[in-house]
């Protein structure tokens, strides 16, 4: 690359600006380029050329910095107007499809850091004619053009793979839970350990009705409707019972419906909202936490505590998670909070399980975005195992989930490595030497990858 001789954009190319408005644009026969990765249609053409086509306004917005889409065009071809054209003077020079190659694979550190703006960042072609380039011979040029196609392609169907290994690994883990709530991890388990009525570890409707005896003797509760045979979708084992989910619990509550005030600091009160809840797992990083006021008034219900279980009514909707020892909880909007009277894990298990998730979309009561009630959960049917089987299922579920994870992690890694060694491939295409605008830049897109 060092052999290479460097140029301007603006003294080897012309830069016109895109004249097609993106939103009024009749659709028609010709492509209309956009920011977005796909193009769409226009009536008329602007271009009939090889172009390199660059956004001219952040793909984020908000006053950040970014852009996630260089395009390379031919043809007859129409230009959004917030977006501009590089054609190449001389294409027996200069080949479009390397240019674009180099821009798209260096963006981040020779384009995004010209672009100002405190609230609408932009990006000015002034700005772009200035950005220096190393061209090749042309043969060269070519030849690079060439492995980027052939490499694109092949990450393509990596990346595919990839997706396909990731869905699979999900499935598997649905399976997996919904085996749990079946009864067939447990199968050979129930073989050494038949059902001995009376004995709660060991029989679900005698479990049930201790259950009932504690839960009445704190207070009168409230019948629910008998669950029907439609409500049963699958059989479970001679030593279980279908129950409804507020049979098993002591409580069941709403949070509070407004939007708690946020604390300056990190404080001893993590208000857990749905964005905290992601995968039966917390989320920590998008905590909120809030002080001792706001704490006070969103516990006035029912304190939470170790074991507790939150459930997602809406956003997150359908997802729980069990909450750990040694911090001072309160809920935000849209969760509720239940105390199980069994094994939490494996009603957490249940909950994350596709047979509640399905009930939970019945009973979705928002348009657009899912949203069930107190009443809803509360009439959720649940396949109740005797104890000792929960312990049981709960232990099996953690050995095979772990499996799973790692074999998540695995595919993640793969994935990176791949990603990774392209990088590296096209590096060393380019070459070693980095732009000296690539390296005065290269700090503050670090900065803006951080924040």
């Amino acid at each position: 690359m060092s052999e290479w001789k460097k140029v301007k954009i603006g003294d080897v190319c012309r830069i016109e600006k895109g004249t097609t408005g993106i939103a009024s644009a009749e659709p028609g026969k010709y492509p209309l380029v956009v920011t977005a990765e796909e193009r769409k249609t226009c009536l008329t053409y602007q271009f009939d050329c090889e172009a390199v086509c660059i956004p001219l306004v952040s793909s984020s917005g908000h006053g950040k910095k970014s852009l996630k889409n260089v395009h390379y065009q031919s043809g007859k071809f129409a230009l959004g107007t917030i977006l501009c054209a590089i054609i190449p003077n001389n294409p027996q020079e200069l080949d479009a499809r390397y240019l674009h190659q180099y821009l798209q694979f260096y963006k981040d550190i020779i384009l995004v850091p010209l672009m100002k703006g405190a609230a609408n960042v932009s990006l000015s072609m002034k700005d772009i004619a200035t950005v220096e380039f190393p061209m090749p011979p042309i043969e060269r040029q070519k030849e690079l053009s060439n492995l980027f196609v052939s490499l694109q392609e092949k990450h393509k169907e990596l990346s595919a793979e990839f997706e396909k290994q990731t869905e699979y690994a999900k499935l598997l883990r649905q399976n997996i839970l919904q085996d749990a709530i079946e009864g067939k991890l447990t199968a050979d388990w129930r073989k050494d350990h038949p059902v001995i009525k009376g004995d709660p570890d060991h029989d679900a409707e005698t479990l049930f009705e201790q259950i009932q005896k504690e839960r009445n003797a704190e207070k009168k509760q409230k019948k629910l409707a008998p669950i029907t045979d439609e409500e049963k979708p699958f059989e479970i084992p001679e030593s279980w019972k279908w129950v409804r989910l507020n049979d098993i619990c002591s409580n069941i509550v709403d949070c509070p419906h407004t939007t708690p005030l946020k604390s300056n600091e990190k404080t001893q009160y993590p208000c857990i909202r749905t964005s905290e809840i992601q995968n039966g797992e917390i989320n920590w990083e998008s905590m909120q936490y809030i002080d001792y006021t706001e704490y006070k008034k969103r516990t006035t219900r029912l304190l939470p505590k170790k074991n507790d279980i939150v459930y997602a009514r809406e956003g997150a909707f359908g997802d729980a998670v069990l909450l750990p020892e040694g911090y001072n909880f309160s809920l935000g909007q849209r969760t509720m909070l239940l105390r199980v009277l069994v094994n939490p894990k494996y009603v957490l298990n249940s909950f994350l399980s596709p047979f509640l998730y399905a009930q939970a979309l019945k009973q979705n009561r928002g348009a657009t975005v899912g949203h069930v009630n107190v009443a809803d959960v509360k009439s959720f049917t649940i396949s109740l195992p005797p104890l000792k089987e929960q312990e049981e299922i709960v232990n099996k579920v953690e050995h095979l989930l772990a499996k799973v994870t790692e074999l998540e992690n695995q595919i993640a890694e793969r994935e990176t490595y791949t990603k990774q060694l392209m990088q590296s491939i096209l590096k060393d295409a380019f070459g070693e030497e980095t732009p000296k605008r690539q390296n005065d830049a290269l700090d503050v897109a670090l900065d803006g990858a951080k924040n």
